[in-house]
Order: structure tokens, then sequence, then C-alpha cells
């Protein structure tokens, strides 16, 4: 026992310490300080210590997910990627890991990229056959991040305003309508009767959402900066579905809002969406320059 004793560096008097035999790196998994004699002594000598940090905070893996370059800040970047993690992203309950899914590869590729991250999600299948995208990290500092902008768990259900910067408005409304909204077009006959050959094409813009909270906030924000009216359709909650909310825009307000939402060319966007607002532009090249407010 003395040998054994002598080899942990402890001396006969403390053979009660010995009592357990186990040695390697895991001789401590399941033992106490109210248990083992050798981690009570552990413990007592390291009472009041303070540690530094030898890992600098930029290069813990455990904080920061070990490669996102994107600032914590408020920037049109991060404003666009907010505006896809309160609409396809979402929070994991353990408070670390964060996960974006979408029907689209270039989305997910946008989203990934605006982080600063590795181009890296995987391809599963939907009931119907069709691909969907979903890049998964875990990043504490991200995550806790987002919680203080106003993301929750179960943020499709609870979310209500982002705290976003009024001078960021735009870029998050983007990534809003690039996450769970829609840019609708229809050709119209009105007059079909009396009118045969006149047809009319629409345009709408939809944000979709199943807190009537954060539509009701994205609306009023859309009037502040914008000085648009949006009409907010309700779809009533069943025993099968919740409840669920469509913000609305029609023609002009579209033009107006849109051309605001694709100022900036090099911005992240959802091309496939841009582009059916942009051959409605070539279609109707007067309407960019007629539009005003209302819907």
């Amino acid at each position: 026992m003395a040998t054994a004793c002598h080899r942990f560096g402890y001396i006969h008097g403390h053979a009660a310490a010995c009592s357990d035999s186990r040695i390697g790196k895991d001789w401590a998994k399941g033992l106490t300080a109210a248990t083992d004699a050798r981690i009570a002594r552990n413990a007592a000598a390291r009472l009041g210590l303070m540690y530094a940090r030898h890992i600098p905070l930029e290069r813990d893996r455990r904080l920061t997910g070990g490669f996102r370059t994107l600032p914590l800040e408020w920037s049109p970047r991060m404003a666009y990627v907010v505006g896809l993690i309160a609409t396809d992203g979402c929070l994991s309950k353990d408070r670390r890991h964060i996960s974006f899914d979408t029907n689209d590869r270039q989305l997910v590729e946008t989203f990934l990229n605006c982080l600063g991250r590795p181009i890296r999600y995987r391809t599963m299948k939907t009931l119907v056959g069709n691909d969907r995208y979903q890049a998964q990290f875990s990043d504490v500092r991200f995550y806790r991040w987002l919680v203080a902008a106003g993301l929750t768990p179960r943020k499709s259900l609870t979310l209500g305003s982002i705290a976003a910067p009024r001078d960021f408005f735009m870029p998050l409304a983007r990534g809003l309508l690039d996450g769970d909204g829609s840019i609708y077009t229809l050709l119209h006959a009105p007059t079909r009767k009396k009118y045969p050959n006149y047809t009319y094409e629409r345009l709408w813009t939809h944000f979709t959402s199943a807190s009537e909270e954060h539509i009701e906030w994205l609306r009023a924000q859309i009037l502040i900066v914008m000085g648009l009216r949006g009409y907010i359709e309700r779809r009533r909650e069943t025993n099968e579905r919740h409840a669920f909310f469509r913000l609305k825009y029609g023609n002009r307000a579209s033009v107006t809002l849109l051309s605001a939402l694709y100022a900036a060319p090099g911005e992240p966007r959802l091309e496939r969406k841009w582009r059916k607002f942009d051959q409605y532009l070539r279609r109707h090249p007067r309407a960019d320059n007629s539009a005003e407010g209302g819907t």
C-alpha cells in the first residue's frame, strides 16, 4: 500500500486516500470529495483560486464554433442572416446549436458564406421527394447574440419584434422575405367580356409567419420606414394546424418595397426571387418610376 501511495505522491498517513487503487485519466470518474480523500484534498487546495483563460476567446471552439468570421454586431450582412434564421432557422433547446433549413441550395450556401463558415450542409428528401438542405453547427456566442436580438427556440410561434437598428431594417426585411416570403405575379383579365384582349399583370409581395405579433411588428416597421400600408390575412387555428398570418402588399407598394430591398446589387439575396421581380420590371419599365406608397 505504501508503494502505491508514493506512486501518487502520498505518504503513509494518508493511506485512506489509496483505498481506491484505480489509475489512469479516468480514475476519478464517479467519485466526489465526499467519497474520495484525493478529490477532497485537491478541491480544498484550489478553494478560492482564480483561473485565467489560456485559450484566446476568438480561438475557443467551444464558444465560437471554430469557424464563424462574421462579427457579432449589427451590419447589413448580419441583419440579412438574422432575417433568414428568424424564418427558416432554428435555435436548439441545448442553447448552443443553430440550424438552417431551406429548399434552395443557393440560399443555404449564401447563408453559410455570410457567416464566413465552410460551405457544409446535408441534403435530405421531403415527403414528396424534393431536395431539402440543412446546415447545423454549434456556436454558443452567436446563439446568445441571437437571443438578445429577439430570437428564441420555437420562434415560429413566439417570435415578436427583432431588435435591429433602423439603419439595418432593409437587409433584415430582405432576409425575412427570402426565408418565408414570396413574390407573386399573375396575369389578370379584369374585363374579359367587354375587352377580351385587355390583360393586367399583378405583383404581390407576401411575408408569412405563424406569429401574429411578429407580422404586426413587421407591418408597423415597413409603415414607419417606407410609408407603405400592408394588409394582414389570417388563417384560423384548427385542431390540425396553427394559425397562420400573411402580410400582403399590392402592385405599387410591392414595386416601391422590392426596389428598396434590392437596391444594392452586391448584397446577399435569393436570386430566384430577385429574378422574378427583375423580370417584372423589364416587362413594365415604367412601374419603377411611377410607383408610390399604398396598396
